[in-house]
């Protein structure tokens, strides 16, 4: 604050301030009623300070903006947005969003399933048998699915980044973190659904003893910190057709790592992954809804930010984690290595879920579209052929290139520098 604002500022607001830095005041809201009463709204501004002392325009006057819900509807609504039409769009799509909360989402609290369903309670007797059953069973689960298990778990333990993404989304956010409309309620309420995952792994891998838990830990604090870029661009339909692909990918990946496993005998993280893989499939079927309603309103613009996202290719979400040590610059890469030498996730499954969005949104038959986003529409329906055609080709080079060979196997700080 200037000098001269300072000067032009009522004494009583400064003497207000000055007492603010000083004593630790009761809190207060604007209503003039104490904090915690029963007629307090959740949308009350709240300041520690006497509301006698100091007014609400006062202290809008210092703040420059009242954060009530309509006044923040009324700011957002005089803000420019890069994508006007696509924002118009997305809050038509309002009243689908509020039914996907309610039919998709599932229930939260007691309802809904929770990691502690499926670890042993130390709480019980027993408790100890019940750990070394899940031990000995993920003593028979070779290194390299673990390192896959442990390269998911990160992946999903940097969600924060991915929410912060979903609030980038214009028309989407959640601008005041309690937001009330159909989008932000689905936002958080996705963010809590997924949060569940990263536990449920981060538990097991914890419990099995196998893995160097500090070092996994110090990989998530990375991606967290080094963040990630879709290319989404704050374009709801970019968002919706990038989480369209992930979720699938996501889905295929857990459901993967638990057949492996089951393989090998862990009949428990057969169960995890097949659960946390369950609700990747649900996350996936509402984004994939959305984009279909999308398509109702402006095919046109999904078409042309379609084929965009996918000359740009779907970027991973975990391609920038690292533990920190220059042994494992290209950590991701190591690990995507061993994920598609098990089968877990490759280069086809990355044709073929293009060729399901093709598929599931009914490209080949989409017409009353422009010139210039009918020829977007051709270059897409083409993709998954093409892509699953170099893939194949890329896999039977390797194969070639490995045939009567040992692969080469890498080090990795998660499982104490043994080699998967």
């Amino acid at each position: 604050m200037s000098a001269n604002q300072s000067n032009n500022m009522p004494s009583r607001m400064l003497g207000s301030l000055t007492i603010l830095s000083c004593l630790a005041t009761p809190v207060w809201s604007f209503s003039g009623l104490p904090l915690g009463a029963s007629t307090r709204s959740s949308t009350d501004l709240r300041v520690a300070v006497d509301p006698t002392v100091v007014t609400k325009k006062e202290y809008q006057d210092i703040c420059g903006v009242d954060f009530d819900d309509e006044s923040m509807k009324q700011r957002l609504q005089s803000t420019n947005f890069l994508y006007p039409k696509h924002v118009e769009v997305i809050t038509d799509l309002e009243p689908m969003a509020e039914t996907m909360v309610q039919n998709m989402l599932l229930e939260t609290g007691e309802k809904a399933w929770q990691p502690q369903d499926y670890l042993p309670d130390l709480s019980k007797e027993g408790w100890e048998d019940e750990v070394k059953e899940l031990r000995e069973m993920a003593n028979e689960v070779p290194d390299d699915i673990m390192v896959v298990l442990v390269g998911d778990m990160v992946t999903e333990e940097a969600l924060p980044t991915y929410q912060t993404l979903l609030n980038t989304f214009e028309g989407c956010d959640d601008p005041t973190g309690t937001s009330s409309s159909a989008w932000a309620k689905w936002s958080r309420g996705w963010t809590s659904e997924e949060n569940r995952h990263g536990d449920l792994l981060n538990k097991y891998l914890y419990l099995t003893g196998k893995c160097d838990m500090r070092n996994i830990e110090v990989t998530i604090q990375h991606l967290i910190t080094s963040g990630f870029n879709p290319m989404a661009k704050k374009d709801p339909y970019r968002g919706f057709v990038y989480t369209s692909f992930q979720e699938r990918a996501t889905k295929i990946s857990h459901g993967n790592v638990g057949k492996l496993a089951r393989e090998h005998g862990d009949s428990r993280l057969n169960r995890i992954c097949a659960k946390i893989a369950g609700d990747e499939g649900r996350h996936e079927m509402a984004y994939q809804s959305f984009c279909e309603e999308i398509l109702k309103r402006d095919a046109d613009g999904l078409i042309m930010e379609l084929g965009d996202v996918m000359r740009g290719q779907i970027t991973m979400p975990a391609e920038n984690m690292s533990d920190g040590t220059e042994k494992t610059a290209k950590l991701y890469e190591d690990f995507s290595e061993v994920a598609q030498r098990l089968g877990v996730y490759t280069a086809i499954d990355y044709a073929e879920i293009l060729q399901h969005l093709v598929k599931r949104w009914d490209l080949e038959h989409l017409e009353g579209l422009s010139s210039e986003a009918e020829k977007e529409r051709e270059y897409i329906c083409r993709l998954p052929e093409r892509y699953l055609k170099l893939a194949e080709r890329s896999m039977n080079k390797k194969k070639k290139e490995l045939a009567g060979k040992e692969p080469v196997k890498k080090q990795f700080g998660w499982i104490y520098n043994r080699s998967a």
